[in-house]
C-alpha cells in the first residue's frame, strides 16, 4: 500500500487511519489475543512483506530487530509487540509498516493490517490514565471502529525514545532572556512531548499554558475573546502566540487554526503548527487554514525564534 492522501482539504477535523493488529499469546486463557491499533495514513509510506533483516551493532532496545534495504535506503525495523511489552504470537506472514515523519524513516513490524478508515477527530477520545500507564504513554487516542477499540499509537514518542537525538531540543547557547517575556498557549496530545515542550519554551523566555487538544485550546481562546471584547483591549494583552500540534483528539491543529483565523477577534493571533507532519507534501494544508508558520518537530529553537519574530511583527503593526 502506498500513501493515499485521499483527504486533500484541510480544516475538516478528519483524518485517515491505517488500522493494524498485533497478536499475542494469551498465557492465561490459551489461544491468541488480537489487539487493534492505528496510525495516521499521512505518516505511512507503504506496507510491505517481511524483508530480509540484517542485525545492527549496539542496538539500544530489544525491540529493534535490525535493518533492511528498501530501494537503496537502509531502514531500521522495530517490533511493536516487544516495545509494548507483549509476547508476540509467531505469525507466518507478519507485515511491515514503513513510516516517515520528523524527516526520519522507520519501519514497524505488526501481525497484520486491516484497512484504512476515514474518521473525525471528534470520535477520538484521549487515553485515560490507566491506558497511558499500561502503554508507557505510547497511546495518544482511542477510537471505536466497527465495534472494536483501536488505539492510536504515538510513533514519534517511540522513535525519539529509541534515538534521543531525535527528541525535542533547544539551543541553550542563545541568550533567550535578553528580550521581553511573552505568553504562549500550547496544544499537544502527547503527555511527554507536551511537558518537554512547555519546559523548553519556558527556558526560551515564554510563559506557557499547555493543553491536550485543540478543543481545550479553543475553550481557552473563547474566554480570552470574551474578555478582550468586554474590556475593549487587544487579544495580545492576554496571549501572544498559539502553538498547536496537528494530530490531536477532539479537534486537530488544522481545524483549530481555521477557527482562529475565521474569528474576527482572534484572527490576528499568530498561530504556529508544530508537528511531525510538516513536510513539503503536506505543508499546503497548513497554508490553506492560514497558519502563520509551520515548524517540523523537534526544532524547538526554530519554533521559539519564529514565535518571537511573529509576535514582534504584530506589535509593530499595532503601533
Amino acid at each position: 500500500m502506498s500513501q493515499t492522501n485521499i483527504l486533500l482539504e484541510a480544516g475538516t477535523n478528519e483524518l485517515e487511519v491505517v488500522e493494524f493488529f498485533l497478536e499475542e499469546d494469551d498465557l492465561e486463557q490459551g489461544g491468541v489475543y488480537r489487539g487493534h491499533y492505528g496510525v495516521n495514513v499521512a505518516k505511512v509510506l507503504e506496507i510491505i512483506r517481511m524483508p530480509k533483516i540484517t542485525e545492527m551493532p549496539e542496538v539500544s532496545h530489544p525491540c529493534v530487530m535490525g535493518a533492511f534495504n528498501l530501494r537503496s535506503q537502509v531502514i531500521p525495523l522495530v517490533d511493536l509487540s516487544v516495545w509494548l511489552g507483549k509476547k508476540r504470537h509467531e505469525s507466518e506472514a507478519p507485515k511491515v509498516i514503513v513510516t516517515e515523519f520528523n524527516e526520519v524513516t522507520t519501519a514497524f513490524m505488526v501481525s497484520g493490517v486491516n484497512r484504512i478508515h476515514r474518521i473525525s477527530w471528534e470520535a477520538v477520545e484521549p487515553p485515560n490514565a490507566y491506558i497511558s500507564a499500561m502503554s508507557g504513554n505510547s497511546v495518544t487516542g482511542v477510537v471505536k471502529l466497527e465495534g472494536r477499540l483501536v488505539f492510536l499509537l504515538d510513533l514519534e514518542r517511540i522513535v525519539s525514545d529509541l534515538n534521543p537525538k531525535l527528541g525535542l531540543r533547544l539551543d541553550e547557547a542563545i541568550d533567550w532572556k535578553s528580550g521581553p517575556r511573552y505568553r504562549a498557549l500550547i496544544a499537544d496530545d502527547s503527555t511527554v512531548i507536551r511537558e518537554m515542550l512547555k519546559d523548553l519554551m519556558q527556558r526560551a523566555n515564554f510563559d506557557v499554558e499547555a493543553v491536550t487538544n485543540g478543543r481545550d485550546a479553543w475553550t481557552i481562546l473563547e474566554g480570552i475573546r470574551r474578555r478582550a471584547e468586554e474590556e475593549k483591549i487587544p487579544v495580545s494583552d492576554f496571549l501572544h502566540v498559539m502553538v498547536a500540534d496537528i494530530e490531536m483528539p477532539q479537534m486537530d491543529g488544522h481545524a483549530l487554526c481555521k477557527r482562529i483565523k475565521e474569528d474576527p477577534v482572534l484572527k490576528d493571533l499568530p498561530v504556529i503548527l508544530f508537528s511531525s507532519l510538516i513536510t513539503d507534501k503536506l505543508r499546503h494544508k497548513g497554508e490553506a487554514v492560514g497558519a502563520d508558520e509551520q515548524i517540523a518537530k523537534p526544532e524547538v529553537t526554530s519554533l521559539a525564534r519564529h514565535a518571537i519574530r511573529l509576535i514582534e511583527a504584530r506589535k509593530e503593526a499595532e503601533r
